[in-house]
């Protein structure tokens, strides 16, 4: 099953017998730009124009729990979840498409939990909304409810223990940025670093100029400089398990199952008795 899709396929999909049904899961890291800026609105910008029948999604109320000793955005209540999901639509027998404003993170977030929780079929519209060509829609839209019933893998998802004991038995993968994984700097979390053992593999290099993911050859070549082939164990973490769920998606998109660590660094830094590691070695 492909995990991203085009454009182009989305608009063929959405005129033939069984079109997909979308989620638009629009979403910014809430860190001011500057003192008394307003908080980016996805709500809003959905109500200002999404692709036609796309149901809006809120992924700090909706694909997170509240923040706490779990993380920023620790995984939500799975009854809640499930009554999200039907609200926007979801069943279980009908294909689901993703999308985001362009970063990919929040749509990434939202194809995660479905796959987790036992979606059959979700995907990625790569590129986001900009990528769309057609027309859109305003206002808030209305979809039928959906069946899905969310029911959690055993497999693909990490905690802090998980987390420490792959770094040493398989690959673990930070997907910040490199100044946050070596400590230089660290704009949100209790401290900087990074998870002993864990290499630094930032998410932003998964994609090109435009913001969509590179071939699946290419990002099959970045995962072999790591050390991964087909049969390594992997797990992915970042500040609180959004962008590592985009590198996730860019993992299985080169064919590479991974599991992700939801809690991430905002869980694991904030345990002052968990080890943490800086600079440019993974120790």
């Amino acid at each position: 099953m492909r995990a991203i899709i085009t454009a182009t396929e989305l608009a063929q999909e959405l005129t033939g017998a069984h079109p997909p049904v979308l989620l638009d899961v629009r979403w910014q890291l809430s860190v001011a730009k500057a003192a008394g800026a307003p908080a980016f609105d996805g709500r809003a910008e959905h109500a200002a124009g999404h692709i036609p029948g796309a149901a809006f999604v809120d992924l700090d109320r909706e694909l997170a729990a509240a923040p706490g000793p779990n993380g920023r955005h620790p995984l939500p209540d799975l009854a809640e979840f499930g009554a999200a999901m039907r609200r926007a639509g979801v069943s279980a027998a009908r294909p689901v498409v993703v999308y985001d404003g362009g970063q990919g993170w929040a749509a990434a977030r939202a194809w995660w939990l479905l796959r987790w929780t036992g979606h059959p079929d979700v995907r990625v519209l790569d590129g986001g909304l900009p990528s769309w060509e057609g027309e859109l829609s305003t206002g808030e839209s209305a979809p039928a409810e959906g069946d899905f019933v969310p029911a959690p893998a055993a497999a693909g998802l990490l905690d802090a223990d998980g987390a420490a004991a792959l770094a040493g038995t398989g690959v673990l993968l930070d997907a910040r940025a490199g100044e946050r994984y070596r400590g230089e700097v660290e704009p949100i979390d209790r401290v900087g670093g990074h998870i002993p053992g864990a290499l630094s593999a930032p998410t932003t290099e998964n994609v090109g100029p435009d913001g969509r993911f590179l071939p699946a050859a290419e990002l099959a070549d970045r995962f072999k400089a790591l050390g991964i082939s087909a049969d390594t164990e992997v797990g992915v973490y970042c500040g609180s398990g959004v962008s590592a769920a985009h590198e996730v998606l860019a993992l299985a998109v080169a064919g590479i199952p991974a599991a992700l660590y939801v809690g991430s660094w905002s869980e694991w830094s904030s345990d002052p008795s968990r080890p943490v590691a800086v600079g440019a070695d993974p120790r």
